[in-house]
């Protein structure tokens, strides 16, 4: 398994996106006035809250809930003032972990990004000691049990992609310049090839194998703590763990 992308679809699987909807909605509300507050509420004109507003409807998020916040972000003394910030850290084995964050209180959520580094092994680095390991890149995963290999790559290249990956054994991966993330999208979407996920995100440019079952333990638990901090909008990182080890977990 690697990395943030897997480990959040993992959980998607699992059921764990149901569970924490609420929490899901929040952080994608925010995200929706953050957008709003740096490019105006008209989705056509601005990028950022276009993607803002897809990702909603991925998670099956009400258009009302939407709306309000768009409303609320538009106001221009209603609603908190959040601000983006990053922390960045080492996880067990000297694992990257990048973390994403929209915050109304800084000492709030850099306290609470702290805890999760520490109880679990890892620790709180400077700014840039792990940011320059991760690009911002667009991602798609397809299955390879409902989707032909052929056909996405013909698609993808057509539309802009970088590269398609096509070596893991149940899924296919193509990449894209964050520019080109929307164009791609809307291909498959005119083709009617459904994904399994699909997201702007931060891909590590290189890997940690995590080869001790405690290890992988203490960090699926800093990346599950640190996702659940209601700041925190997006973890990444850079490890791999064998299935072998995640069937003994």
């Amino acid at each position: 398994m690697s990395g943030h992308s897997k480990w959040h679809n993992i959980k998607m699987r699992k059921g764990a996106q149901d569970a924490k909807r609420g929490k899901i909605f929040t952080k994608i509300s925010r995200e929706i006035m953050v957008a709003v507050r740096e490019s105006g509420p008209n989705p056509d004109t601005n990028l950022k809250l276009k993607m803002c507003i897809q990702k909603a409807r991925d998670n099956s998020m009400p258009n009302d809930t939407v709306q309000n916040a768009i409303k609320r972000a538009s106001g221009a003394a209603d609603g908190a003032n959040y601000e983006e910030v990053y922390y960045e850290g080492y996880g067990p084995a000297g694992v990257a972990i990048f973390v994403q964050a929209l915050t109304d209180n800084k000492n709030r959520t850099v306290s609470e990004v702290r805890l999760a580094f520490s109880k679990h092994g890892g620790n709180l680095a400077s700014q840039g000691a792990v940011a320059y390991l991760f690009s911002r890149k667009g991602q798609f995963f397809f299955s390879k049990e409902t989707c032909d290999e052929d056909s996405i790559m013909e698609i993808a290249l057509e539309a802009g992609a970088e590269d398609v990956k096509t070596d893991s054994e149940d899924s296919i991966e193509v990449i894209t310049d964050p520019s080109d993330y929307q164009a791609v999208r809307d291909a498959f979407e005119a083709a009617g090839i459904g994904f399994e996920s699909a997201e702007v995100t931060m891909i590590p440019a290189t890997t940690v194998d995590i080869t001790d079952e405690k290890d992988a333990s203490k960090i699926l638990k800093i990346m599950d703590q640190l996702d659940d901090c209601d700041d925190v909008q997006k973890v990444y990182s850079n490890f791999e763990i064998d299935d072998s080890i995640m069937e003994a977990l």
